[in-house]
């Protein structure tokens, strides 16, 4: 699958003002996915995006480097030139197997900031219906994406219950509890969000008043009434705000949804007399870090709740070992299918190849040399030709099996190149109909 790769930032770059910019609002991308697509020059793309990630998976037709791919994707996205090695900096990339096995991670939740969480399988799931409604998916990315959850959903049983303990809610939460519970206040818990519901759930627990906010009152009443807390709505608390130790946010709002004055008036109504603590979980920031500065507030932004969850993630993995064994062992059986599916109709063809070769040299020998032999003799010659020609292309066959698993589809074309017409178009005819091109190894760094 030397023609698919995947470039991205994640949240272990802990970057995430860019992340901000690389993200397309969730409403626009079966819209934006088109436009993507024709401005990265792939054929096929896949975009996902989550709170902690922003990475397209995508095929190209084989004339375009991956590094001009990653500097087209970034400008895409940014809506602005890259600046010389920005792109390379900024994205990881992957390429090949390489690409293969990283989805296959994501997928199985081993390369989320919460080791072995699953969520991110609905993600994927999610980022995939949107390439398919906008058309932006072929049976190359079709087939990486199936496996990956495939992938995913057999190593879920195995993570199910052992769910690392690096959490960026469970971070969040731990920051806003050590502070509401030391100076005995409440917490404004900003934007309804799968984070911040679980911090809401988390700090309710600990007897600590939680405040929900959110532009839309009906969602904030909803998540009060589950924790026993009370609800806001967000320009009614901008205006007013309630008596907070804490503000946890998390909103998927463009711009800043406090601003100084806003915060200003925070301030002046802890009841410990301190300056608020703010956790800032929003992509783009929802109170902008210079602002917060300027006030003199404590901002926790992604960057270091980020940084906080990567420390002892190396430890948690070997927790998962069996897990990882799992795609490793799927990553090779997946490089067999798709060499499988490269090869099988050249081989085909190969045998026919050989087969019209060794009939065609029979019926020469008839005519010329043999001309009165029997008729059930002749078929008895006719059998034992086919039959010679097929075990003569039974050892190329094997050949080309293992060239395509060990090396890739340069030396199956390579194998070909001087071969006769038919028998290049059918192998050129087989991997753009399956997908398959036979997986050669190689990972992309800045």
């Amino acid at each position: 699958m030397h023609r698919i790769g995947v470039v991205g930032l994640c949240w272990r770059q802990r970057r995430s003002a860019l992340l901000a910019e690389l993200t397309i609002p969730r409403e626009s991308r079966v819209e934006r996915l088109p436009i993507l697509r024709d401005l990265a020059g792939v054929q096929e793309l896949v975009y996902l995006a989550t709170c902690g990630r922003v990475e397209v998976v995508f095929a190209t037709d084989g004339n375009v480097s991956f590094d001009a791919c990653r500097r087209r994707v970034f400008e895409a996205l940014t809506g602005r030139e890259a600046h010389t090695g920005e792109a390379e900096h900024a994205m990881r990339a992957w390429h090949g197997e390489g690409a293969a096995e990283h989805l296959f991670v994501v997928a199985s939740g081993l390369d989320s900031a919460r080791v072995g969480e699953s969520e991110i399988a609905g993600q994927i799931r999610d980022a995939l219906a949107d390439a398919q409604a906008a058309g932006t998916v072929g049976p190359r990315l079709e087939r990486v994406f199936t496996e990956a959850l495939r992938v995913a959903k057999r190593v879920k049983p195995m993570t199910e219950g052992r769910i690392g303990t690096v959490s960026l809610s469970e971070i969040a939460e731990r920051h806003a509890a050590e502070r509401a519970l030391r100076t005995r206040g409440a917490v404004a818990v900003i934007g309804v969000s799968t984070m911040t519901e679980q911090c809401a759930r988390a700090l309710a627990a600990h007897g600590i008043r939680v405040i929900v906010v959110n532009r839309t009152l009906s969602r904030a009443e909803e998540l009060a009434r589950e924790i026993s807390g009370e609800a806001r709505e967000l320009d009614a608390f901008r205006a007013a705000p309630d008596a907070v130790e804490v503000l946890v946010l998390a909103t998927g709002a463009k711009e800043p949804v406090l601003g100084r004055a806003e915060l200003e008036r925070i301030a002046a109504r802890t009841p410990s007399g301190e300056l608020p603590l703010i956790i800032d979980l929003g992509v783009p920031p929802n109170v902008a870090p210079e602002v917060a500065d300027a006030t003199g507030i404590t901002r926790i932004g992604m960057d270091r709740i980020s940084e906080e969850a990567a420390e002892g993630r190396d430890r948690l993995l070997l927790d998962f070992a069996d897990a990882r064994a799992v795609i490793d062992d799927a990553v090779i059986e997946f490089r067999k299918q798709t060499a499988e599916r490269l090869v099988g109709p050249a081989i085909a063809q190969l045998r026919l190849s050989y087969r019209r070769t060794a009939m065609e040299g029979v019926d020469r020998l008839l005519a010329k040399s043999l001309p009165g032999l029997a008729e059930a003799d002749r078929e008895m010659l006719r059998r034992w030709a086919e039959t010679l020609a097929n075990r003569l292309a039974h050892v190329p066959s094997i050949g080309l099996r293992d060239l395509a698993f060990t090396v890739g589809p340069s030396a199956v074309e390579a194998f070909f190149e001087s071969s006769d017409q038919a028998m290049r178009d059918s192998l050129t005819t087989a991997g753009d109909r399956a997908g398959a091109e036979v997986l050669e190894p190689e990972m992309i760094e800045p």
